[in-house]
């Protein structure tokens, strides 16, 4: 991912972005082409010196059987607006804008491991569940189904294992634009109806 400097994320932001976001996507190099799944992930900050990603995908997906060349890579991205050049005070001075987008992206990449034990496969869902579960008033949890029932659906899934090797973060959030502009943009999007929009005004640097 092309990263200028103003644009860098840190560490914990990187880390942030990751636990926030709902959905992922798991991309791995094969023989036959570049390989795609849009699959939840969680990270465990407690194994290795990056932390461990762990989800699962579809017995049927083929992913998992075509052998990975080199890394896999997993995608996050956190909020993105649209951003109009109306909104600079720089289009009223010289005219010299053109839109653009802001948004939050991470990319981790590290070795993928796929896996089918079963005690491994319960404890990896287990621990997704209670991620998505945990914030609901009356979460669902793995063990209200019958036990015979989940080791049914277990069969149906591979579960994998990546031990992250480095992360790539970006914020782009108008860093590059005066400050006049910068003001402009995150009230333009405050203003807007899209709650997206105005998560993003909220991560736009300006005067306190």
């Amino acid at each position: 991912m092309y990263i200028p400097p103003a644009f860098k994320d840190d560490i914990e932001s990187i880390r942030a972005t990751i636990h926030g976001a709902r959905l992922a996507s798991l991309v791995t190099a094969t023989t036959e082409g570049p390989v795609a799944t849009p699959l939840p992930l969680i990270l465990d900050e407690s194994e290795g010196e990056h932390g461990v990603l762990y989800g699962h995908v579809a017995k049927a997906n083929p992913q998992w059987t075509l052998p990975p060349i080199g890394d896999a890579l997993a995608i996050f991205s956190g909020p993105d607006a649209y951003v109009t050049p109306s909104w600079y005070a720089t289009k009223q001075e010289t005219g010299k804008v053109v839109p653009t987008w802001n948004y939050v992206a991470v990319h981790a990449y590290g070795p993928v491991e796929f896996f089918q034990e079963p005690e491994r496969l319960l404890d990896a869902v287990t621990r997704l569940t209670n991620r998505h579960e945990g914030a609901r008033a009356k979460p669902w949890a793995v063990d209200d189904a019958p036990a015979d029932f989940i080791a049914a659906q277990l069969r149906g899934i591979v579960g994998l294992r990546i031990p992250v090797v480095r992360f790539e973060g970006k914020r782009k959030m108008s860093q590059n634009r005066p400050e006049a502009d910068r003001v402009g943009v995150a009230q333009g999007l405050a203003a807007s109806e899209n709650a997206l929009d105005r998560e993003v005004a909220r991560l736009v640097p300006r005067p306190v």
